[in-house]
C-alpha cells in the first residue's frame, strides 16, 4: 500500500450506495416499498407516509429506528418487507472484486441494512464470499449509524483496532464516530444533497466519487510507486 494506508489492515464498507453505483438507485425501489409499509402502518396515505418516513430518517438515523420508537414496529416485519426488491439493477462487479481482494488484511461490511438483504446484494455483485465479516442492523440491537453504540458494538464483536481500520461510506455523518474512534475515513460523495447532510472536512480523510475508482487505483498507485 501507499504510505497514508500502509498501517490499514481493517478494510471496512458500507453496502448501499458504496458496494454498488449509487446510479444504479437500488433505494428507490426499497423507498416505495418503505412507503407502503407506513401507509399500511399509520393507515394513511403515501404522501403522508412519505413525510413520516423521511422525518423518521432524520431524527432516528433509519426509518426503522423510527418506527420502532413511535408505533413499536416489529423489525423483522418491516425488514423483510422493505427488502423485498428485484435486483435486476445490479450487475457484477470484476474490477472491484479483485481490487477488494488484494487489499492486505481482513475486509468487513458495516451496514444498517439486515444480512439476507446485504448477501443478496453481494451476490447480485459478484462480491459474495468476499469479505471476512458482516456486521449488520441486527447485530448492532437495531441500533443504527451514526450512533456511536452501532460503532461500539462492531468494534467489539469484529475484534478490530479503529486505529488500523479505514471505513467507506457514502453518509457523510455516518464517518464522524468512525473519525472519532480513530478510523482512516472514506466518503463517498455521491452528490445527494442527504448524504452530504453534516458534512466536515475534520471528520472525512478522503473524499471521492465512487468506489471502482479509488479501489483500483490503490493498486496502481502501489505498482507505479514499485516499479
Amino acid at each position: 500500500m501507499t504510505p497514508e494506508f500502509s498501517h490499514i489492515d481493517h478494510w471496512i464498507f458500507d453496502l448501499d450506495n458504496v458496494l454498488y453505483p449509487a446510479e444504479c438507485n437500488l433505494f428507490a425501489l426499497i423507498d416505495i416499498k418503505m412507503g407502503e409499509y407506513i401507509a399500511q402502518t399509520l393507515d394513511c396515505d403515501l404522501a403522508e407516509a412519505r413525510t413520516v418516513q423521511k422525518d423518521f430518517f432524520h431524527d432516528h438515523g433509519t426509518t426503522l429506528a423510527g418506527l420502532m420508537h413511535h408505533h413499536d414496529t416489529d423489525p423483522h416485519d418491516f425488514l423483510d418487507f422493505v427488502h423485498d426488491i428485484d435486483m435486476a439493477r445490479l450487475s457484477p462487479a470484476p474490477l472491484v472484486r479483485a481490487a477488494i481482494a488484494a487489499l492486505p488484511g481482513e475486509k468487513l461490511v458495516f451496514t444498517n441494512a439486515d444480512a439476507p438483504y446485504a448477501n443478496r446484494v453481494l451476490e447480485r455483485r459478484g462480491l459474495d464470499g468476499l469479505f471476512h465479516q458482516m456486521h449488520d442492523i441486527l447485530d448492532t440491537k437495531l441500533v443504527p449509524k451514526p450512533e456511536e453504540a452501532a460503532y461500539h458494538s462492531m468494534i467489539t464483536t469484529t475484534g478490530i483496532d479503529p486505529t488500523r481500520a479505514l471505513f467507506v461510506e457514502d453518509m457523510a455523518r455516518n464517518l464522524r464516530p468512525a473519525k472519532d474512534l480513530g478510523m482512516t475515513t472514506v466518503w463517498i460523495n455521491t452528490g445527494a444533497e442527504w448524504a452530504g447532510r453534516e458534512h466536515d472536512p475534520a471528520y472525512i480523510d478522503y473524499e471521492i466519487t465512487d468506489l471502482e475508482s479509488w479501489v483500483t487505483g490503490l493498486h496502481s498507485a502501489k505498482e507505479t510507486i514499485t516499479s
